[in-house]
């Protein structure tokens, strides 16, 4: 999980200071070195946390802050701020170009996930109700063209291509006059890599970028490797001046020290990451709901924004009708279970939960995907009638959905237990619901789940 590391450690050391009603000058020396170590473990900039540290000491240490009615929580907000305006401050925007199209030039390593990358945001531009083109412009790395068609195809977006023997920059150039012609409204470029920074690789990026002047220098890394995203980020952004960086494999950085370093460091901003490997799994990035997550006090806004995307309002509308009435079937636990799933992973989604690192047991919960696709099985395993129907699955008809599932009796006994006991208690949560909505007008946000 993101940040994983990182955010224990500074949930624990800000836990210490947070309901104090007194907080001393020596109190706030304690936690900030606390902090220090948990940044630098974390593989954050060393001048980075330096700065960071000393901003926090400053503020934290001040007449409104020490002699506030709750000081420790005015230091958690302090520290919070600081946390924020370190990775950017807030979310920073897509170019748009006042005479379409808007040209991305796609920069970055080998490695880094940057053809990849490319067709996910041509999925979130389409998501945005944006037009957007493809172009083949890697003409060194075997198979780079064809994987970018195939891309292209599976998310139905245009691919732009002259094959490898015309140079980049008359790829490109040509690219755009097309996407003039067809009116596509941004140009996605995605650029050759090596698998180190050298003379050739910039030269050439130069040469198209004086070519086609592009809106847009998006420079593609791989958060998982920390210290040398951040000077790879560096390196580039001397020599292009690149107007934003792309984090891929945020999901599975748990230290999170290049997240944390390369808005300070470049002075350009993180615009997007990576969180999984499907093509809608690029999401822009948030400071300030970063900060939240990482200090343990949650991303409701993300949370909501996911739901609502992945989520038929139609659907939950009628689902809710159903459990009211108790007619939620096994049918209807698939549909949600799938709409679930494109959310993200499951305790990707818990951490999102203002205090989740706090509650008992879900703080160390993983998700075992395997258990999903046992119960999945199962239940598609089942007869219509029986997902309709459960309490008809007798002993035979136990033994048979076992068999077809690949699963055993006491599984199926299993999986039949608890759907009745989420059955009584969706019908709880959603007769309370019920009743706050009549005497509060409340209403159900994106479903029971």
């Amino acid at each position: 999980m993101a940040f994983e590391g990182l955010a224990d450690r500074l949930q624990e050391t800000l836990r210490k200071i947070r309901g104090k009603g007194k907080v001393t000058e020596a109190d706030v020396k304690e936690m900030m070195r606390e902090v220090r170590l948990a940044l630098l473990e974390a593989d954050v900039n060393f001048k980075v946390v330096r700065d960071f540290v000393n901003r926090v000491k400053e503020r934290a240490v001040g007449q409104e802050v020490l002699k506030s009615l709750t000081p420790g929580q005015q230091v958690i907000k302090v520290v919070n701020e600081e946390l924020t305006a370190l990775m950017g401050g807030e979310n920073a925007k897509l170019a748009v170009s006042q005479r379409p199209p808007t040209v991305i030039m796609m920069v970055g390593l080998q490695g880094a996930g940057k053809t990849t990358t490319t067709g996910k945001l041509a999925k979130y531009l389409q998501k945005q109700n944006r037009n957007p083109l493809l172009v083949a412009a890697d003409i060194y790395r075997p198979a780079a063209i064809k994987q970018l068609q195939v891309l292209g195809e599976q998310i139905n977006v245009p691919v732009f291509s002259l094959g490898d023997k015309e140079s980049p920059v008359v790829i490109a150039k040509k690219a755009i006059e097309q996407a003039k012609e067809q009116h596509n409204d941004y140009v996605l470029i995605d650029t050759a890599g090596r698998l180190h920074i050298d003379e050739t690789l910039m030269n050439e990026l130069n040469q198209i970028k004086e070519e086609v002047r592009p809106d847009e220098i998006l420079l593609v890394v791989d958060a998982m490797t920390g210290q040398d995203a951040v000077n790879v980020a560096q390196s580039f952004n001397e020599q292009l001046n690149i107007t934003g960086v792309i984090l891929t494999k945020l999901d599975g950085d748990t230290r999170g020290g290049a997240a944390l370093s390369v808005k300070a460091v470049t002075g350009q901003p993180i615009k997007f990451v990576g969180m999984g490997e499907k093509l809608d799994a690029l999401e822009p990035f948030h400071p300030d709901r970063m900060a939240s997550r990482i200090l343990g006090m949650g991303d409701v806004l993300t949370l909501i924004e996911k739901a609502q995307r992945e989520v038929d309002q139609e659907k939950a509308k009628e689902l809710e009708r159903k459990i009211r009435k108790m007619e939620f079937t096994f049918d209807d636990f698939l549909e949600q279970l799938e709409q679930v799933r494109n959310m993200g992973p499951l305790d990707e989604l818990l951490s999102m939960l203002p205090g989740a690192g706090k509650m008992k047991g879900l703080k160390d919960l993983k998700v075992d995907e395997k258990k999903l696709k046992q119960v999945e099985a199962i239940i598609r395993s089942m007869t219509k009638e029986e997902k309709q129907n459960p309490e008809i699955i007798n002993a035979s008809r136990r033994k048979r959905i076992a068999q077809g599932s690949g699963t055993s009796v006491q599984d199926v006994n299993r999986l039949l237990k608890q759907f009745q006991d989420m059955k009584k208690m969706m019908k709880q949560m959603s007769t309370m619901a019920g009743k706050k909505k009549k005497r509060k007008g409340f209403k159900f946000p994106f479903g029971p789940f």
